[in-house]
């Protein structure tokens, strides 16, 4: 499995202006719309809960916690989108399916 890092917008190096920033997370939004959950490759990483992607150099202290997110990814999708940025049918969709085959996501989340 690819570690959500490799896949975030900040990963390239390159400081991103609010408005490329902006374009990049609604692209994981339009992404997570077309995502195919039933043939996905589902994942768990543990990120900054309040900035999953990594992409938000200036998260205040208050609201940087770790947790466990879901994400996932298809050829399609052009890296890991958060559970966050799935509508909320897929992501009913999406817990529907862990349920149904565990071994997706072995990790004892659910």
């Amino acid at each position: 499995m690819t570690d959500i890092t490799t896949q975030s917008a900040s990963s390239t190096g390159d400081a991103m202006t609010p408005e490329k920033l902006s374009h990049w997370l609604a692209g994981r939004k339009e992404a997570g719309q077309n995502a195919d959950i039933e043939t996905c490759e589902v994942g768990k990483f543990y990120v900054q809960t309040m900035d999953p992607y990594g992409v938000d150099p200036n998260l205040p202290e208050e609201l940087q916690q770790i947790g466990g997110l879901l994400f996932v990814c298809s050829p399609q999708s052009n890296g890991w989108i958060c559970v966050y940025d799935l509508p909320p049918a897929k992501r009913d969709a999406l817990y529907e399916r862990i349920k149904r085959e565990p071994q997706v996501l072995d990790d004892g989340l659910f």
